[in-house]
C-alpha cells in the first residue's frame, strides 16, 4: 500500500471523499491544501463516454485560457524565409527550417509547441514518429499549421491549450497554478468545460461526460458534479 506524506494527510483532512462538489465548492477547497513547497500545477481529468477507437467518436480540440496556464510556453516554428523573422519577432523560442528539423530528429526537444507553415509539413512529417506521441505535431485543426505565424505564437504564448482523448477515454491536463486566485482556476476551467462539451461528437447520444476530477500537484483529487 502506497504510503501518503504528512503533508497529503493533513490536506485529505479538508476534503469529504465521498462528495461531489460543484466547481465552485471544490476550487475553494483544493485552495485549502496544504500545498508542496513549489507552486503546483491544477489538473482536470475527464474520463469521456467515447470509444477511442472509434473516427467519429474521436475529441480533439484546443481552449484559450482566460488567464492562461501560468507556465512559459516554448514554442517551435518550423519555417523558411520572411516567416523566419516573423516568428522571432513574435516572440518564438525556436526558428528554422530543415536545420530545426534534423536538430529535433536528432534529439532536441526543447519546447512545449511547435508550430509549422504549410509548405513545411511535407518535410516535417519525418518526425512523426518524434512529435505525434508527445502531442507536439502541428495540425490544421489545432490551428498550429498556418501562415498567420505572429497570431499563433500569440495564442500559444497567452494560454492556448490542446485537448485530446486517450484510448482510456480519458482527457487530462493543466489549467493552471495553485498561486492562481480562486476565479481564475474556475474561469479557467469553466472554458474548458464549454469547450469539451462544444467538441462532442455527433454519434455520442446519451451521457458524454462520465466524470470529472479537479487536483493539484502531489493532492487529492476532488469529484465535480456537471
Amino acid at each position: 500500500m502506497k504510503t501518503r506524506s504528512k503533508r497529503y494527510k493533513e490536506s485529505d483532512k479538508e476534503r469529504e471523499v465521498t462528495k461531489t462538489y460543484t466547481l465552485k465548492e471544490a476550487v475553494a477547497t483544493l485552495k485549502k491544501f496544504n500545498s508542496p513547497k513549489f507552486d503546483g500545477s491544477v489538473d482536470l481529468h475527464f474520463s469521456l463516454n467515447v470509444d477511442s477507437k472509434k473516427s467519429d467518436q474521436m475529441v480533439r480540440g484546443t481552449v484559450v485560457l482566460p488567464h492562461g496556464t501560468g507556465k512559459k510556453v516554448r514554442v517551435a516554428v518550423f519555417c523558411k524565409g520572411e516567416y523566419e523573422r516573423q516568428a522571432r519577432d513574435s516572440g518564438a523560442d525556436h526558428v528554422g527550417g530543415q536545420e530545426l528539423i534534423d536538430k529535433v530528429a536528432g534529439g532536441f526537444m526543447d519546447f512545449d509547441c511547435a508550430i509549422a507553415t504549410p509548405d513545411m509539413m511535407k518535410d516535417l512529417s519525418k518526425l512523426g514518429k518524434v512529435l505525434g506521441p508527445r502531442g507536439l505535431m502541428p495540425s490544421p485543426k489545432t490551428g498550429t499549421v498556418t501562415n498567420d505565424i505572429a497570431k499563433a505564437i500569440e495564442d500559444v504564448k497567452k494560454g492556448k491549450v490542446e485537448f485530446r482523448v486517450d484510448k482510456q477515454g480519458g482527457i487530462h491536463l493543466g489549467v493552471g497554478r495553485v498561486s492562481f486566485e480562486e476565479t481564475k482556476i474556475y474561469e479557467n476551467t469553466s472554458q474548458v468545460i464549454d469547450a469539451l462539451n462544444e467538441a462532442k461528437p455527433a454519434s455520442i447520444k446519451g451521457k458524454f461526460v462520465k466524470s470529472l476530477v479537479i487536483s493539484s500537484t502531489m493532492n487529492p483529487g476532488l469529484r465535480i458534479t456537471l
